[in-house]
């Protein structure tokens, strides 16, 4: 019986079946509860987690092991070459880093997923899908609920699709920001931010003198605005960011000419420590963009290292930065050379601490927990009985 046809005559506002369970889901107050077993859908194309780009993989790979620490039975279904504590099935013979977005290669990582997931050995409580727009299209195939996160901005094209499949699964939008160009009538179960293992960020109270600017080679995130800021403020700047397909004529235009090695140097795509240690020994990270991002997870990777954010306004960085607190929210370019004076003013401290709080793995994960118990209570497909 598959999920957006059970009991028709009984569905929630959201589009969700409603069916009531045998006994009481159990008490918002933090209760214990028996561990879930979940089927955790990650993209087809890179592997988890990345060895270097791949923001999903990434979110995907942290949640997942912090739901096994938590004690929850997880089964990655992933590209090959993943890695985790839980259970990886990887389902193509290959991983495609160089045909994000295919639809050949989706729809055939999806069509196997829901083969395993319908083979029931083992039993899903809940599907959590992070993989475009096939799974959800598709939802109310399954006998299993699914939650699915949305990972990308609202577009008239995105928006058009969540308006007609959304009701088919319990929707996860990752900030406030995003959810604000949602279709009419679209709700989520939940805003979650993505997760951060904070402690494996090292924090560095004494800065180094730079500021950094790290994201795509586009017009949107700023590269050319952070290098006016930073030569407007007499601090040197690093760049750092994968040059993508499409991008090198921006570069070559609009970044290259300021590249001289001692007030910009650029150090391409980074990883691992080399990552960590930029983002802990900068003044400040330098967020231009002029796009409404949907999240933007170099500002908490950022905050973690007690690094402060100076940050146009736009999308999620209001949420993300809390001005004179953990940085700062500036209008233009000569503001945000301005607000690098000012930097004395942020803890680094505060800055982690904020991180620990809101976007740190477990909390995250004690997020998805409610969430996803909240979609199968709906649902009615178990019982999740407290323990």
């Amino acid at each position: 019986m598959s999920v957006a046809t059970a009991a028709p005559d009984r569905r929630s506002p959201s589009g969700l079946c409603e069916r009531s369970p045998t006994r009481p889901v159990g008490d918002s107050d933090g209760a214990t509860r028996a561990p879930l077993r979940i089927a955790m859908l990650a993209p087809p194309w890179i592997p988890v987690p990345p060895s270097g780009y791949g923001g999903v993989e990434s979110v995907v790979s942290v949640l997942t092991e912090a739901l096994v620490d938590r004690g929850h039975a997880v089964t990655l279904l992933c590209a090959p070459g993943s890695r985790s504590g839980a259970r990886v099935l990887a389902l193509l013979d290959e991983s495609h880093p160089d045909e994000i977005e295919r639809s050949l290669y989706e729809s055939d990582h999806v069509s196997r997923a829901f083969a395993e997931i319908d083979r029931g050995t083992p039993e899903f409580d809940i599907v959590h899908d992070h993989c475009g727009f096939t799974a959800l299209a598709m939802a109310d195939r399954l006998d299993v609920p699914l939650v699915h996160t949305l990972h990308g901005p609202f577009t008239t094209a995105t928006a058009t699709f969540y308006a007609h499949h959304g009701h088919k699964a319990g929707l996860v939008g990752i900030s406030r920001a995003q959810w604000a160009s949602a279709p009419p009538g679209l709700e989520p179960v939940d805003v979650i931010a993505n997760p951060i293992e904070t402690d494996a960020w090292p924090l560095r109270e004494h800065k180094a003198d730079y500021l950094l600017w790290i994201g795509r080679m586009v017009a949107e995130k700023g590269p050319h605005r952070a290098i006016a800021a930073a030569l407007g403020a007499g601090v040197p700047l690093v760049l750092a960011g994968v040059i993508q397909p499409g991008q090198q004529a921006f570069f070559d235009s609009e970044v290259a000419p300021h590249i001289d090695g001692d007030r910009v140097r650029f150090v391409g795509e980074v990883t691992g420590f080399v990552k960590r240690s930029l983002f802990a020994g900068a003044r400040a990270l330098l967020v231009p963009i002029r796009w409404e991002e949907p999240f933007g997870m170099v500002m908490v990777e950022a905050l973690a290292c007690g690094t402060p954010v100076i940050a146009f306004p736009e999308g999620a960085a209001h949420e993300l930065v809390v001005d004179a607190t953990t940085g700062f929210l500036v209008n233009d370019v000569p503001a945000m050379s301005a607000a690098v004076d000012r930097l004395s003013q942020i803890a680094p401290r505060e800055c982690r601490a904020w991180v620990a709080a809101h976007c740190d793995a477990d909390v995250v994960a004690a997020a998805y927990e409610r969430a996803y118990r909240s979609v199968a209570a709906v649902c009615g497909a178990r019982d999740f009985a407290r323990v």
